[in-house]
């Protein structure tokens, strides 16, 4: 089995799921939802929203293909562009930090745990962008869906999305580096600091290649110094 992760492109939306083309919990305001009474093209609305975010704000996903077929992805953004995001009870997101809204694994991407190289792949992305934090709502077990809160379950009903469908166990979150910042019983917001550990490795790898530039100079100056005549 051969199995890659890439960053998501304009010209590769197919390299998303059935479900991941489709779902646009994140992606469009609860009150449009709404009104529409499902009756919307979401897998139009979905590539339209991605389509906006990836020409004005560069590419917002990473994508598990394994043999050619789709087996996860996670979605991120700037939180100013998830019409969601304004409305969960531990809003605002950080002013810094860009949202991961969605991670999705098929079957196959379960039983190659690839949540965590997801995860992997977000960062290491962000961090070359200079991002200084990673975001996201978790979701918790053991509560029903807060209807009182953004209308969630209600505005999801008819469009084959539901927080326990959509949104990312807080457990996982936590598993993978992320601390809770604003504690709720069932969708806490958790925080992934970017300038802290994650990009040792392109640090080291930066100031090695900066060390073996000012050696590499320094023997061509030595080299093309006119030797002194002995006497």
């Amino acid at each position: 089995m051969s199995t890659h992760v890439t960053s998501l492109t304009l010209d590769g939306l197919d390299k998303l799921s059935a479900h991941a083309r489709r779902c646009v919990f994140w992606e469009m305001d609860p009150a449009a939802i709404h009104s529409s009474r499902g009756f919307c093209d979401q897998e139009f609305e979905k590539e339209a929203w991605l389509s906006m975010v990836m020409l004005e704000w560069g590419s917002c996903g990473q994508v598990a293909v394994m043999d050619g077929k789709p087996v996860g992805s996670a979605l991120y953004a700037p939180p100013r562009t998830v019409p969601r995001a304004q409305l969960l009870p531990t809003a605002p997101v950080g002013a810094d930090a860009v949202l991961l809204t969605s991670l999705r694994l098929e079957p196959a991407g379960e039983e190659q745990n690839l949540g965590a190289t997801l995860i992997q792949a977000v960062v290491a992305d962000l961090v070359r962008r200079g991002v200084r934090a990673l975001e996201a709502f978790g979701i918790r077990d053991g509560g029903s869906s807060d209807t009182d809160h953004s209308g969630i379950a209600s505005a999801t009903a008819a469009m084959e999305c539901s927080p326990e469908e959509c949104m990312i166990p807080a457990e996982f979150l936590e598993d993978n580096g992320f601390e809770i910042v604003a504690p709720h019983y069932r969708f806490p917001r958790l925080r992934l600091e970017l300038n802290r550990d994650h990009g040792w490795k392109e640090d080291v790898e930066a100031a090695l290649e900066r060390l073996l530039h000012t050696a590499s100079v320094s023997m061509v100056d030595i080299g093309e110094r006119t030797p002194v005549g002995v006497r």
